[in-house]
């Protein structure tokens, strides 16, 4: 008897099947004895944050077994097994289990890679598992309990995932080690390494194992000695551990939704980044800040500097040891001779003697020698008679010469104090002749007229073509400045397309360069400087690094156009989290602290470690931009000579903004430093209530919050009635009212009481004792005559200084400050 089959009953059977099998393929966390992973499968952390499979990095044609977020559509590479050994064909590899260890085996089923757990017997219980926080377990559940017999967190690659420590086992005497790629197609083992250090409890970042180039500064118990930024890092904190078996530091994040991650570069630089679904991937911080504080980046006979990109490229006379590694940014490599020398070389049976050519404003390299020489000349002679002389330099030191490969090679600014004329030895042949003969002259003339055209046409080809890899590499005019072409700032930006913001310095528009990092460019209005000066001011601003300060990155100078390039910051200004109502930008009380105080900080930096003290003069909620960690960053600081202003006197065409500007400025003393304090002060009620501190209503009265706020404090009231009401109530206190009081002292109308910017820091960090402050004559002024500031308002609209003959003394005086204060 035939039986019947049911269609609906098949099919239903059919889908089971193919969804166990894509269930596996996608959502599976387990490697066991009868499940490995081969070809396009993979298999996914238990709540879908992690995934490990096969990858090919770039364009070549290896693959590897390697660990991504989920969420990460560029597939950015967290951890690889098989770093040293690929396979070339992914569907006849396979990653399983094999007697007790996890085990890769190539296509020609010869293992390459395995866990390497010693064990004398083997249960077939054994299996990997990938967890939620990216470790990959291998455990033995032959007994009572699970067992660990190995995890990726003991064995990172290049990148720090929070949950996973770097540490020293004191017993077995092994290291969690971070290794940098060899370059981006290779995640072989580059030359760049961060670890421990037990000597000091740091963590340092070493060249070839050996040479260490940069360092935290040694673990106080809160921070990394040299890593201030540590102070307001809101996504990721450190625990220190040290017992009679380790010592370790395991990073965590504060909010466990967070996708962040610390990485050794394969630029030899430590970077933290930081996962946003709108933007991938965005940088928060790298140490050494500088690319050229990279020991040897460059390699031998490569010069790297900060103004130019790409950063490194060869001295005169000699050419990248692989152009291919220089083209996908690896040049550990470094230079080698184009033309052999002739000194020692037996094989050269005529030619000229050596030269030297020189290079000015280097950092001279390591490993000098000491010649006793009277003249650069004398030393010159030295150096060239010794065979294994590459180099030497003669200034009021004296003689040194260099044998051997030169390394660590960094062109500085023209006019570094620090720079000093190199001297390379080059063949002969290097250095035109300038004895021609004359026949040979012209027959080269005429040999190469009809080349000309063609050569100049490829010349244009190549020119237009490295346009759209780079912008402007262009001139240097002191520390990390790139001189850009108007034309690319153009092309950066769409053709200024899209307007960030605007000031009395000029607009603001988003741009992105060709290798995808995101600039800001603002157009600079009213600028009559000669090039020459404006260079020089640029040249300064450019030299002023602080974790709290927006980065210039470079500027353009072309005709009548003056433009500057920054640091994108992808969390906008302060302003536009404050003032608009819009729930996806609140800024927690957290994070509101943490920004007064690294606003703090970068205005301390401003007035007392700069070469000569910058009084920023516009401190507001606008000139505060937040990273992509919301981390402050102070803008528009030290443009006052790019246009030309006098900052000594108070001026009608003065930078500031009214309700920031203190009362100095209507009284037309000199300018000091303490402006800044009151416009930071007045900032701190707009950062504490989310509102302006100067509102009109809907029945036209103009409402003074800093006035009613200070009463409040000084009185002993309520502070919690002063914070955001979005915020509901959600606040530290004790913060609270630390800031409310130091906002109050900030706004004092005598200058010398208010703190400086440095004891401000001290305020926050709760270092010294605040006293309660008294409340600001100007402001009870506001408060006592609340009901005529819609007079006081009309009158500074129009601009008339005259006031009603039948007023008091007392609002006679609080009209001065207030037409002041709203004319400014």
């Amino acid at each position: 008897m035939k039986t019947k089959t049911n269609p609906r009953f098949m099919l239903l059977v059919l889908f089971l099947c193919l969804n166990l099998k894509i269930h596996f393929i996608f959502g599976a966390e387990t490697i066991s004895t009868n499940k490995s992973l081969s070809g396009d499968y993979t298999i996914v952390s238990a709540g879908d944050v992690f995934v490990l499979g096969f990858f090919t990095p770039g364009n070549t044609l290896n693959y590897y077994i390697g660990m991504w977020y989920k969420r990460d559509p560029s597939r950015t590479i967290l951890w690889v097994a098989n770093r040293e050994k690929p396979v070339l064909d992914r569907f006849s590899s396979e990653l399983r289990i094999s007697n007790g260890n996890l085990v890769l085996f190539n296509e020609s089923k010869i293992p390459i890679w395995s866990t390497n757990v010693n064990s004398t017997s083997f249960s077939n219980s054994v299996r990997a598992v990938l967890q939620d926080d990216g470790n990959l377990l291998l455990l033995d559940d032959g007994f009572d309990r699970s067992v660990l017999l190995w995890q990726s967190f003991d064995n990172p690659t290049d990148t720090w995932l929070p949950g996973s420590k770097l540490g020293f086992n004191k017993i077995t005497k092994r290291k969690q080690v971070l290794t940098s790629w060899k370059n981006s197609e290779d995640p072989a083992p580059g030359l760049f390494t961060f670890e421990l250090d037990p000597s000091d409890v740091s963590l340092i970042t070493l060249w070839n194992r050996s040479r260490n180039y940069w360092t935290t500064g040694p673990w106080t118990g809160d921070i990394f000695s040299l890593v201030p930024e540590m102070r307001h890092n809101m996504i990721c904190y450190f625990k220190y551990v040290s017992n009679s078996s380790e010592i370790s530091f395991t990073m965590y994040t504060y909010n466990s939704s967070a996708i962040s991650q610390l990485v050794m570069d394969v630029s030899g630089q430590m970077k933290q980044l930081l996962w946003l679904p709108t933007n991938g991937w965005n940088l928060l911080w790298s140490f050494p800040r500088q690319q050229c504080q990279v020991y040897a980046f460059c390699g031998a006979y490569g010069s790297c500097s900060e103004n130019s990109l790409p950063f490194c490229r060869c001295l005169m006379g000699f050419e990248p040891n692989s152009q291919r590694d220089w083209d996908l940014k690896d040049y550990s490599g470094g230079c080698v001779r184009k033309t052999k020398l002739h000194c020692g070389n037996n094989s050269l049976a005529s030619g000229g003697k050596d030269g030297f050519f020189d290079i000015p404003s280097m950092s001279l390299p390591e490993n000098k020698q000491s010649e006793q020489a009277r003249s650069i000349k004398e030393c010159e002679s030295t150096c060239l008679n010794k065979c294994s002389c590459m180099a030497y330099a003669y200034d009021n030191n004296g003689c040194s010469i260099w044998t051997g490969d030169l390394v660590n090679l960094k062109q500085l600014a023209a006019g570094d104090s620090n720079g000093r004329t190199l001297y390379i030895r080059l063949a002969a042949s290097e250095f035109h002749s300038p004895k021609k003969n004359k026949a040979k002259i012209v027959g080269a003339a005429v040999g190469s007229a009809a080349g000309l055209i063609a050569f100049l046409c490829l010349t244009l080809f190549l020119t237009l073509r490295q346009r759209k890899k780079t912008i402007g590499t262009g001139t240097s005019v002191g520390g990390s400045l790139v001189a850009f072409g108007y034309r690319d700032l153009q092309n950066a930006t769409k053709n200024f397309s899209e307007k960030l913001g605007g000031g009395g310095f000029g607009s603001v528009f988003k741009g992105v360069l060709p290798d995808s990092t995101e600039i800001a460019v603002k157009k600079l209005e009213s600028v009559h400087q000669g090039e020459k000066q404006f260079r020089t001011e640029v040249s300064t601003i450019g030299t002023i690094q602080h974790v709290n300060l927006v980065r210039l990155r470079g500027f353009c100078s072309q005709g009548t156009k003056r433009l500057l390039v920054y640091d994108y910051m992808s969390n906008g200004s302060l302003d536009s989290h404050l003032f608009y109502e819009n729930d996806s930008n609140l800024l927690d009380w957290k994070t509101r602290y943490q920004i007064a105080l690294g606003t703090a900080r970068g205005l301390v930096y401003l007035h007392e470690s700069c070469r000569e003290c910058i009084i920023h003069c516009d401190i507001k909620p606008e000139n505060i931009l937040l990273d992509a960690a919301f981390g402050p960053k102070v803008a528009d600081f030290g443009l006052a000579k790019l246009v030309g202003r006098e900052f000594s006197r108070v001026l009608t065409t003065m930078r500031g903004t009214r309700g920031y500007l203190a009362p100095e400025w209507i009284t037309g003393v000199a300018i000091t430093s303490k402006a800044d304090v009151y416009s930071y002060g007045m900032m701190l009620f707009e950062l504490i209530s989310g509102r302006r501190n100067s509102e009109i209503s809907e029945d036209g009265q103009v409402k003074f919050f800093a006035a009613q706020a200070a009463s409040l404090i000084v009185e002993g009231g309520d502070v919690l009635s002063l914070l955001d009401t979005r915020l509901n109530g959600n606040s530290d206190i004790e913060e609270l009212k630390r800031l409310c009081l130091v906002s109050c002292w900030c706004i004092q109308d005598n200058e010398t009481q208010r703190p400086s910017m440095a004891r401000v820091v001290q305020m926050l960090e709760g270092v010294i004792e605040i006293n309660l402050p008294p409340v600001p004559r100007s402001l009870q002024l506001i408060v006592e005559n609340q009901e005529n500031l819609v007079f006081y308002t009309e009158s500074c609209s129009s601009q008339s200084s005259q006031l009603p003959s039948d007023t008091s003394s007392a609002s006679s005086q609080a009209k001065s400050h207030t037409s002041a204060m709203l004319k400014y």
